[in-house]
């Protein structure tokens, strides 16, 4: 069996951009060297084996987080600070990234957390309109288009080294409710199971951070 920084190295770099409508663009952070450069050096340091991991699906990647560095819900903050990973990108914070890292801390750090979790996606690119980011789920008649990348990109996902009794989806509204229709559709898991999307706890619940921090902590343990 393959390891997992080989299989995601791969996966990474085979990704191709899905056709949408041209007022949209669409974020492949894989295409540039110095994002493949620090996500390397992440899979060597966290994914250079064979072990089963339990899967978490976000929604796709934002461009001040995922979308630099290529590492879900991972901010170039988090990245040097915390995984310990030199780079040349703008220290920019993001929220989500801010929230999964306390998540990361209370599961006992990120060697812990990554030998037996991998965060990914929905759909593994982002999205821009006009600058800002936009969830795959918001683009103009998106199931139209979007709807068999999606499940391409799931199907790809099952030949990993993956626990197929569940999967967390981050996010309890919309995401949420496509990955497990999907799921009911395709039979990918036993049971998807939400939880709050780190960025609505931290614009609107911050105060009950570490409540929902521990809500995390419950669901992955």
């Amino acid at each position: 069996m393959e390891q997992w920084s080989d299989v995601l190295s791969n996966y990474y770099r085979s990704l191709k951009k899905p056709v949408i409508p041209e007022w949209y663009e669409c974020m492949n952070p894989y295409e540039y060297p110095d994002t493949m450069r620090v996500v390397e050096a992440f899979l060597s340091k966290y994914y250079a084996d064979t072990k089963p991991r339990t899967l978490m699906f976000g929604i796709n990647p934002g461009r001040f987080g995922s979308g630099v560095t290529g590492i879900s819900f991972t901010d170039p903050i988090r990245l040097k600070e915390v995984l310990h990973i030199d780079h040349s990108f703008n220290l920019r914070q993001e929220l989500s990234s801010e929230f999964i890292y306390d998540v990361i801390a209370a599961c006992g750090g990120a060697e812990h957390f990554y030998s037996n979790h991998f965060i990914s996606a929905v759909y593994p690119l982002g999205f821009l309109h006009d600058g800002k980011n936009v969830n795959y789920y918001e683009l103009d008649q998106w199931k139209t288009y979007m709807l068999d990348p999606i499940v391409r990109e799931m199907n790809r996902h099952m030949e990993w080294a993956v626990r197929r009794d569940k999967c967390f989806c981050i996010g309890q509204g919309e995401n949420f409710k496509v990955l497990n229709a999907l799921n009911k559709q395709h039979g990918w898991f036993g049971e998807v199971i939400p939880l709050p999307h780190p960025r609505w706890v931290l614009q609107y619940r911050r105060k009950s951070k570490i409540a929902f921090v521990n809500q995390y902590l419950r669901a992955l343990r």
